[in-house]
């Protein structure tokens, strides 16, 4: 449980973590490699220790040295992930594409992460059977799973390819993770494979930037349209991770709640450019600093900015992040009028705004759209953090709120943050983890 005494601006600077939705696929990149791979600026995180786990359990081994990550595949032995780890954490579907890509054979189950919506996983299927493979629950032998579906029956499913081949992969909806696995495949496919319709957020530019350095021919990051040319000889790799740019906004967001003048440094704007502009409209000022972000936030956030009839909306990138959404909520809470937001990426996004309300919030829930009236103060609560983000836009709202506030279901945090309540103490924030409840 997080304590947080709120009403204190934050002032100072700290270190913004490395990137988790970079690191994991990284991580799971390793696989393909039959050596040592070293990963540097990795986040202290559950999803990350997950992740180590797993690759342990494949016969992997895995070592982590302050902020270094090293991963020996070379003794990869297992195909197979264990129900247990794969409803864990939601990235353990990544090592499919890996898997699939060096050893023929993939066992994995539904995977598990944040109740925020149904997020299919059929994409994923449907590229590894577009470059060769065979998908099957083994419970039935035959292939259940229909679009847009999300059935977790808890049956094993088998993929198998006894020979992947090349091919041209269109995807319908640039799908992170049914990107992320195309590109893995593709690794181990004979030919060039062309995947279109790829998602272009900055995580897999990272991902492509690393599969470079490893050997593998491979172009067009950042575009829709990306080609990997199969089975290189592949090489050792030292890559460092980026910063998270999702972490950096956090505590943009919790500064704009709370007021202040903060730093975040070892970030940039780069990948940030969907965020700082809604930000700077809400009436930050955010400057770019070297290495570092500023943020100064004197009065509370504009209302009237994102109207309802012009609601802010979510999108895949270059779009706003639906990751930055339960956010935006905790700064719309604390705005001098109203402001609107649209949900289009997940359907479950606002379980964070039934817990704002009992901070005084004034939010109106309608479908996949949202309105918040902002209130002169908010006062403090006891809350649950419903999801990862939702937790910690509690903890932004806290921070901002009166009295003080105790935020139930630290575990989900700290799947993507590493100790977040020290760099809010860096900041001045009266916050700490209690392991008693009240």
């Amino acid at each position: 449980m997080i304590q947080v005494a709120g009403g204190n601006p934050l002032y100072g600077e700290i270190q913004v973590q490395g990137s988790k939705n970079a690191v994991l696929p990284i991580m799971a990149a390793s696989l393909l490699y039959e050596g040592t791979t070293v990963i540097e600026n990795v986040p202290k995180i559950q999803d990350v220790y997950c992740m180590m786990g797993i690759l342990r359990s494949l016969g992997c081994k895995v070592s982590m040295e302050g902020h270094t990550v090293l991963i020996d595949a070379s003794a990869l032995s297992q195909c197979e992930i264990c129900r247990e780890d794969m409803e864990k954490m939601r990235s353990s579907i990544l090592l499919a594409g890996p898997l699939l890509a060096r050893l023929g054979e993939a066992g994995v189950y539904y995977p598990g992460g944040c109740s925020i919506g149904k997020r299919p996983i059929d994409l994923h299927f449907s590229v590894f059977r577009a470059l060769g493979a065979n998908v099957e629950e083994a419970e039935s032998g035959k292939w259940q799973i229909g679009p847009g579906e999300n059935k977790n029956s808890g049956a094993r499913i088998c993929v198998k390819a006894a020979d992947l081949l090349a091919a041209a992969v269109h995807l319908p909806y640039p799908s992170v993770g049914a990107t992320e696995n195309g590109i893995l495949t593709a690794v181990g496919a004979r030919g060039v494979t062309v995947l279109k319709g790829c998602a272009r957020e900055p995580e897999i530019v990272e991902l492509v930037h690393f599969l470079r350095k490893m050997g593998v021919c491979i172009r067009g990051e950042g575009t829709s349209r990306i080609e990997v040319e199969g089975q290189k000889a592949l090489t050792p790799v030292r890559y460092r991770v980026g910063a998270d740019r999702i972490a950096a906004g956090t505590y943009l967001a919790a500064a704009m709640c709370a007021g202040g003048d903060v730093r975040l440094c070892g970030v940039s704007t780069r990948g940030m450019e969907p965020v700082l502009p809604v930000l700077r409209s809400l009436g930050a000022v955010i400057t770019q600093e070297g290495d570092s972000l500023r943020l100064q936030m004197g009065r509370r956030p504009k209302g009237g900015v994102f109207r309802q009839d012009v609601p802010l909306k979510t999108a895949p990138f270059p779009g706003f992040p639906t990751d930055m959404q339960s956010l935006l909520l905790a700064v719309f809470a604390v705005a001098d009028g109203e402001n609107c937001m649209e949900e289009t990426v997940f359907e479950g996004r606002f379980a964070a705004a039934r817990q704002l309300l009992k901070f005084g919030a004034e939010i109106l829930v309608e479908g996949n759209r949202v309105c918040v009236t902002g209130v002169p103060s908010l006062r403090g609560a006891s809350v649950h953090a419903p999801d990862l983000r939702g937790g910690a836009a509690l903890v932004a709202a806290a921070l901002a709120a009166d009295g003080c506030s105790q935020i139930s279901g630290y575990e989900h945090i700290a799947r993507g943050y590493e100790d977040i309540c020290g760099s809010l103490r860096l900041l001045g924030a009266d916050i700490c983890i209690s392991h008693f409840s009240t």
